[in-house]
């Protein structure tokens, strides 16, 4: 673990705010990031846009050092695994730098609900790698439950009948699931290369670890695909006209395979032609395609 001062400049003009000498240790690291100002909305975008079209790294560095509390903050809620304080810390400035290169001030979302995603991201891989309990965690789900499991733990006993029950009802996931990953947690080390010769074993566990839909980014992409699909879509029908609206539900949103109703039948149904439905369903989805242009 490098020194705490390593993770702070030695002064920040931006902010107006030096950080001088050596702190020496994480209570002192954490005194000075908690002393740091917040930034505004507006302060965050104009950051951010610099930072984007300039590749300004002062800019970059104002977003990072506003924001390291956040990592403070959500580190505590992993020191229950016996890991350093200073290195989830250190692991969590990781993803946040990451979190602030990616940013997008266009999506409407504030740098701190998105570095979220990448700063726990990168503390679960950190602890993944370096626990040795959890290397018998070798799915998505495994991994989630193994986490949830250490939180809900009050100590070193095993669970309770009505505990398990509890667990795995918040979990959505089977009572023996939850039992056989307590006994996991309880067991001895398993050494990350399989003794046998089978095929189905040659890749250690590590190799299981990792989740491109858990990756943060990807994340974000489904939560706006699912408003999209849902919040957005109502919105934008909404906007239209009933006649409109029946044609669009009919053309493309009557089935999930796509085969929707034809222009004839709908040009018999309102008693036109298949040439003015045509012209109605162009004029419905371009109105839509800006009512939906909030949500993307």
């Amino acid at each position: 673990m490098t020194t705490m001062s390593a993770l702070v400049p030695t002064k920040n003009n931006a902010l107006n705010l030096g950080f001088t000498g050596n702190l020496g240790n994480i209570d002192a690291y954490i005194s000075a990031v908690n002393r740091l100002p917040m930034l505004t909305h507006d302060e965050e975008i104009s950051l951010a846009t610099r930072l984007r079209e300039k590749n300004d790294l002062a800019a970059a560095q104002e977003l990072v050092l506003s924001h390291l509390r956040l990592v403070v903050s959500i580190a505590r809620g992993y020191l229950g695994y016996g890991l350093p304080h200073a290195d989830l810390i250190q692991e969590g400035n990781i993803g946040l730098m990451k979190a602030v290169k990616r940013f997008d001030p266009d999506q409407g979302v504030r740098l701190v609900s998105y570095a979220m995603h990448w700063v726990k991201a990168e503390m679960h891989e950190y602890i993944l790698k370096n626990w040795r309990l959890v290397k018998v965690a070798t799915t998505k789900a495994q991994r989630k439950l193994f986490f949830n499991l250490r939180s809900h733990k009050t100590g070193l006993d095993a669970m309770t009948p009505k505990q398990i029950d509890a667990l795995a009802k918040l979990l959505d996931v089977k009572r023996e699931e939850v039992i056989e990953m307590e006994t996991r947690l309880s067991g001895r080390d398993i050494a990350l290369e399989s003794p046998t010769d089978d095929e189905d074993d040659k890749f250690s566990p590590i190799a299981y670890l990792s989740s491109e839909q858990s990756e943060p980014t990807k994340v974000l992409e489904a939560e706006q695909v699912t408003r999209l699909q849902s919040e957005g879509l109502e919105t934008a029908l909404g906007k239209l006209d009933p006649r409109s609206r029946r044609i669009v539900e009919a053309r493309w949103l009557a089935n999930d395979d796509g085969s929707g109703a034809t222009l004839h039948a709908l040009a018999e149904e309102f008693g036109v032609s298949a040439e003015r439905i045509r012209q109605i369903e162009v004029a419905a989805l371009k109105k839509m395609k800006g009512a939906l242009a909030a949500y993307v």
